[in-house]
Parts: structure tokens; C-alpha cells; sequence
């Protein structure tokens, strides 16, 4: 591992000013450290941001929530408003590690942790990711878990995070601090595609702190569902967040997001069209999940995703329309 420098900032501002060139921000590291151990990360500078006065859970009274980007993903699993409010965010959180890690990791440092993709953290191998225009190596390689939906020539990988999938589809954004001033991104628009420049999974601008999670208000049943390989903690072959509103046996609204199947959370915008309005029956569901599961573009070994991620969607959506 590369020498570096440890610094706590005492404040976003205080952290601002320490983030200076080959400075990382450190909120639990359960990912980061794993990539300095690699060498897949090699920052000069560590400033930690785990301490900042961001480890709170608001409930406001329209039901929308305001979560601390050093809020624990323990406290948020645990959280009676969240579980009671938000289940499918609490479910996500359930399902993406061990208690352990749980305990240590942040909701912040959450969103921003980087693929699993074998290539990416073999620093031996070439990788986009690490090494720009080096090449990407899975494509032709191994990449049964990696992506199906809005890869490019430069890269497959796929985003490791359940929260961020349950957080897509509940519409969730998040408050950055930056170094002219503060604003609030959706998170659609904080975690990006590959395109031709897969080095950067976010739009975040150098030093730019996230603070905060906002949460709007939900109010209809939610459920979160993930396929992996074992029954101990792994990352999503597929998995699919989801909220559903039937009103006299139509779908008044749905929310739905995918995950293990692109770089970012894959927010389902054909499924959702094409079921408001319609019958809220399974033969409605399987529609709606044929006409997103259209845009699939499957390597040599990951078709198997495309019949998954349809069975997954009509599965939870006929769960959620039960309760309704």
C-alpha cells in the first residue's frame, strides 16, 4: 500500500480545503481501503469525513426523510421511520452486506463505492476504470454478473450498491457541498453511464461532499428482492426495487428500479409507463417488464439476466399488488 497522509476535517468547509490533489475523502472505507490493499487506489491523502455532524435521520412532516451522509448503514436498516415509511430502502440496506460491515459503512460512502468487476480491481490487468483508453478486457473475458443495459465499448462493470437501487426508485437525491456552494442532485443524475469515459462514476466535481440523502415521501407498499449467487451477502446478479399504487385494480402509480444489471441503478421508465393505468395483473406486469427488458444488450454469458430481471419485476409487482 502507498504511503499516505491522514487528516479529520471538522467541518464540509474544513474538508473542502483539505481536499487538494490526490486526496480521497474516507468515510468507513469499507470499500476504499479494500482498493488501497489492491492497489487499485493510491490516494496521497485520506480526510476523514466520518465524524462531521451528518449522522442523523430526520422525518419531516410531509413523510419525506432527511438522511446524514455519516449515518451508518445499520442505523438506517434499523430506523422505525425508515422501516415503517420507506421498506424497501430499509429491506436494501438488509440485503447488501454483513452486519459488520453494515455497522462501519456510510450512506455516502455507499452511493459512491466502486464496481466489483474482477478487471477493475486487478491492478495487473488493463481496465478503462483505472487506466483510460487501456481497454476493457471483460468484455470478452469473464462478465456473467456484469452489465446488460447501458454498456459501452469501454465498459460492462455494474454498480455494487443496493441502497442506491431502492434510493433510485423512491426518487431520492442528495445534498452536495461543494466548493461554490451547496446543491441537490437526483440520484439519477449522480451516478452516470460509462459512455467513453467509465473512469468516472458519478458527476461529482473534485471535492465535492455529500451531505445528505433526501427522501421524498412514499405512502403505498415497497419491497426490495435480490437474486445472488449464495444465500450469504454477495452482489446482485439481478435485484429490483419497487413501490406500487392500485387503485380499484389499476395501477395508479409504480416505481422501479433494477440493479446488478448496468454502471448506474437502471431506473425502469418503459416498465412504469407502460403500466399506469393499466390493470394491476400479472399478464399486465409481465408487458411491462417484456418492453423494459427490449433494451437488454447481453454478452456471450449473461443472457441469463434478461429472463431474470422479467421474472423478478412480475414476481415482486404481483407481491406488492396482493397487499394493495
Amino acid at each position: 500500500m502507498r504511503p499516505f497522509a491522514y487528516e479529520r476535517a471538522t467541518s464540509a468547509e474544513d474538508a473542502l480545503q483539505r481536499h487538494r490533489d490526490g486526496a480521497v475523502y474516507l468515510g468507513g472505507g469499507t470499500n476504499l481501503v479494500d482498493l488501497m490493499r489492491l492497489g487499485v487506489e493510491e490516494p496521497s491523502r485520506l480526510v476523514d469525513v466520518a465524524h462531521l455532524p451528518y449522522d442523523q435521520i430526520e422525518l419531516r412532516p410531509d413523510g419525506s426523510l432527511a438522511i446524514g451522509a455519516a449515518v451508518t448503514n445499520s442505523a438506517v436498516a434499523a430506523d422505525r421511520t425508515v422501516r415503517e415509511g420507506h421498506a424497501v430502502l430499509a429491506q436494501a440496506v438488509l440485503a447488501g452486506a454483513s452486519g459488520q460491515i453494515r455497522n462501519l459503512a456510510t450512506v455516502g460512502g455507499n452511493l459512491l463505492q466502486r464496481t466489483r468487476c474482477s478487471y477493475f480491481q486487478d491492478a495487473s490487468k488493463p481496465c478503462n476504470k483505472r487506466t483510460p483508453g487501456s481497454g476493457c478486457p471483460a468484455r470478452e473475458g469473464e462478465h456473467h454478473n456484469l452489465a446488460i443495459l447501458g454498456h459501452s465499448d469501454a465498459c460492462v462493470a455494474t454498480h455494487p450498491s443496493d441502497m442506491a437501487v431502492a434510493l433510485a426508485a423512491l426518487d431520492a437525491s442528495v445534498r452536495v457541498q461543494g466548493r461554490g456552494g451547496e446543491r441537490t442532485v437526483p440520484i439519477e443524475d449522480l451516478l452516470r453511464l460509462p459512455g467513453d469515459e467509465p473512469q468516472r462514476d458519478t458527476t461529482l466535481e473534485p471535492g465535492d461532499l455529500i451531505t445528505a440523502v433526501e427522501v421524498p415521501a412514499l405512502g403505498v407498499p415497497s419491497r426490495y428482492r435480490k437474486v445472488r449467487e449464495r444465500a450469504s451477502f454477495a452482489f446482485a446478479l439481478v435485484s429490483v426495487a419497487a413501490a406500487l399504487d392500485v387503485a380499484d385494480g389499476r395501477v395508479r402509480d409504480v416505481r422501479l428500479a433494477l440493479g446488478g444489471v448496468a454502471h448506474k441503478p437502471w431506473r425502469a421508465r418503459r416498465a412504469e409507463e407502460a403500466l399506469r393505468g393499466a390493470e394491476a395483473t400479472e399478464e399486465s406486469f409481465l408487458r411491462a417488464a417484456e418492453a423494459e427488458m427490449e433494451a437488454a444488450e447481453p454478452l456471450r454469458d449473461n443472457a441469463y439476466k434478461v429472463p431474470m430481471a422479467r421474472n423478478l419485476i412480475v414476481r415482486t409487482l404481483t407481491e406488492l399488488g396482493e397487499e394493495s
